[in-house]
């Protein structure tokens, strides 16, 4: 397995925190002390960088106290940072991209990728208004070791999912199974065969009840499918290390 040494815990909805071999920590999408079920052991953790997938309010609605009590770069997709800098977060440390870009942080010893997602991507300000945050992501992360992560983001199924899996070759993806907002589980089966992963992490399910898919769907439908992917299903505050 190529993501020896990786460690990744599942903050519930689609917040990760991942360790590097280096023992860097990340947090993937700040959705944290106002996350439902986010143990509160994580609430006021920091973290030494910051990767954003997208910006509605279930993804980055703790992004500035993140930011706050976190060092190191915050990376997403170039209208969102441009809009934390304008919001008072340090230029320095913000790293905008673009799909098909690859941006290397060599503090964290990662390579980021920024690929398509099928979605929206805006935030709800205090007085109602929506702004407007670029395009919805999905993000492949290489690890000093070889290893390679997929993390989707909030996405439909798209065909152009197997460019992502004969280009990145990624060992493990993260997906969403709620159906709804994002794919279902029999959609996430399929995406797990034209990416090519041995092993999926279902996210993005089970926070509200109009998130009905399961990790136990995706398992089913895999099997019915015929497809040689391993369901790793965690538990708010769970983890998994390679």
């Amino acid at each position: 397995m190529g993501l020896k040494g990786v460690e990744i815990t599942w903050l519930a909805h689609s917040t990760f925190q991942i360790v590097t071999p280096e023992g860097k920590k990340l947090l993937v999408d700040p959705w944290v002390e106002s996350n439902p079920q986010c143990p509160k052991a994580f609430h006021d953790a920091g973290f030494d960088g910051i990767l954003i997938t997208h910006g509605h309010n279930d993804h980055i609605g703790d992004v500035f106290a993140c930011a706050e009590r976190s060092t190191g770069p915050i990376v997403g997709i170039f209208d969102l940072t441009s809009w934390l800098g304008l919001k008072g977060v340090e230029s320095d440390r913000l790293v905008g991209m673009n799909k098909g870009g690859t941006v290397e942080i060599e503090d964290l010893k990662i390579r980021v990728t920024m690929t398509d997602a099928r979605h929206s991507s805006s935030f709800q300000t205090e007085d109602g208004q929506i702004q407007y945050l670029g395009e919805a992501a999905g993000l492949v992360v290489e690890f000093s070791n070889g290893g390679t992560l997929y993390i989707a983001g909030d996405t439909s199924l798209f065909g152009d999912m197997e460019w992502i899996g004969e280009l990145y070759e990624p060992d493990v993806a993260i997906l969403p199974i709620g159906d709804h907002f994002t794919m279902d589980p029999h959609q996430a089966a399929i995406a797990c065969e034209l990416v090519g992963v041995e092993e999926v992490i279902p996210c993005h399910f089970g926070t509200f009840p109009l998130l009905t898919g399961t990790p136990a769907m995706l398992s089913e439908r895999l099997a019915d499918l015929e497809i040689d992917t391993e369901v790793i299903a965690l538990e708010p505050g769970g983890s998994t290390k390679w």
